[in-house]
């Protein structure tokens, strides 16, 4: 059932792209997106389904969701060059990162943290703050956040893969 609600998310994402960004329709399937994602992991610790494939479905998803909503909102926001700067500064971190567990530990390695929860609930909230908050002090909380779990990512990456 949890793997269920989790390609849900990647359909709901996927259907995102078809709709205009900010309009009723796009706030419905991305907070519906979201919720799957509150609930995958709930569904899987508490009928027993929690599994290696699931949790490797779960990151990818997250990126797929993610991914979507860059190439629906980055097109409407007026981001100042040095938030997207940041924004490269922290994929070539969580790129590394994979690239260091696969080489060596011969496999993908997703770090489910707390910061990696939190960077994934400030990021879910961005694009609810567009119609009341400037864009460039809400994406700076949002890539603080994720700095600081890009780098704990990598650096737990790093521990696991020198024992």
């Amino acid at each position: 059932m949890a793997n269920i609600i989790t390609i849900i998310r990647i359909i709901l994402s996927g259907a995102l792209l078809f709709c205009p960004v900010l309009s009723p329709a796009f706030y419905a399937l991305y907070l519906s997106a979201g919720f799957s994602d509150m609930i995958d992991g709930t569904v899987a610790r508490k009928t027993g389904t929690v599994s290696e494939f699931g949790s490797r479905l779960d990151t990818a998803a997250d990126i797929v969701f993610v991914a979507v909503c860059l190439i629906k909102l980055l097109p409407i926001l007026n981001i100042p060059i040095w938030i997207c700067l940041w924004i490269a500064g922290i994929a070539a971190i969580k790129l590394s990162s994979i690239a260091v567990g696969h080489m060596r530990l011969k496999k993908f390695v997703a770090v489910h943290s707390f910061m990696n929860k939190l960077t994934g609930a400030v990021l879910f909230i961005f694009p609810l703050t567009l119609r009341f908050a400037d864009v460039k002090y809400s994406a700076a909380a949002v890539c603080a956040v994720a700095t600081a779990a890009a780098i704990q990512e990598g650096y737990t990456v790093l521990l696991m893969s020198a024992g």
